[in-house]
């Protein structure tokens, strides 16, 4: 029964998160961890998985659109897988607690960038392709290290970056589960000597992602309005951080 109910969730958040070209490690860790599973273990490793998964899924319907900005966003994808592995092998030292501290503060920045970009025009220009890539370098590196340490990829600082680089919201968070799809199976990589495979939950929640994202991309790349999207993102991610720092204190 709980791995039903778990796996209904990651279906849920999938849907949603794949809309942004997200992933969803943001939220399949924490929902993972209150299931009762082991952070360092199972919840950030088979989130990272889970993460992965689900963005390299929402590139097919994202790409059949056009909407991957392929050539801009190949120096952030680079910088990303060189460093998420970094990221993971780091959390080995890190303790359980200020990593769930990180986690929370992480989310909950998410969160509040989300809301504040909700309420923006979208971009009219895009920065020219030199400049994206020397700055996607550096993002792609922060955001692949963050990533590999909490479980989560980096999305949520790389769909900020490229809006800001002047994407319009569809465009990034195409490009960015192009960049998270790196950085995720990276990151996962680097800690799946430490893991521990459930078999079975993996299966069921592997399957969820499968459905989920491709229904959650097709809706982003037609119907769905991004205002909307951002706005729905930015709750979901605030109740979890509010729900974290709770625990945590």
């Amino acid at each position: 029964m709980l791995y039903l109910i778990v796996s209904i969730l990651i279906f849920i958040i999938s849907f949603v998160f794949a809309m942004l070209g997200l992933g969803g490690g943001m939220v399949y860790v924490p929902i993972l961890k209150w299931a009762g599973f082991s952070m360092k273990e199972v919840a950030i490793p088979l989130g990272l998985l889970l993460n992965g998964l689900n963005t390299l899924l929402a590139l097919i319907p994202f790409s059949r659109k056009k909407l991957v900005d392929w050539k801009g966003g190949l120096a952030m994808a680079i910088a990303a897988l060189i460093f998420s592995p970094i990221g993971a092998y780091t959390s080995k030292f890190v303790p359980e607690k200020p990593l769930m501290i990180l986690f929370a503060i992480a989310v909950l920045v998410a969160a509040a960038r989300t809301l504040w970009a909700s309420s923006q025009k979208e971009p009219e220009e895009v920065m020219s392709l030199k400049k994206r890539s020397i700055i996607g370098s550096g993002v792609g590196a922060f955001a692949g290290f963050a990533g590999g340490l909490l479980g989560i990829g980096g999305g949520f600082i790389i769909a900020p970056i490229l809006m800001w680089m002047g994407y319009k919201t569809k465009e990034a968070a195409a490009t960015t589960a192009f960049v998270v799809t790196f950085s995720s199976f990276s990151g996962y990589l680097g800690h799946a000597a430490e893991g521990q495979m459930n078999w079975t939950l993996t299966i069921l929640v592997v399957v969820a992602v499968i459905i989920a994202s491709q229904l959650g991309a097709m809706f982003m790349s037609g119907k769905a309005k991004p205002k909307m999207v951002k706005q729905i993102y930015a709750v979901v991610l605030l109740g979890i951080a509010i729900k974290m720092i709770w625990g945590v204190l």
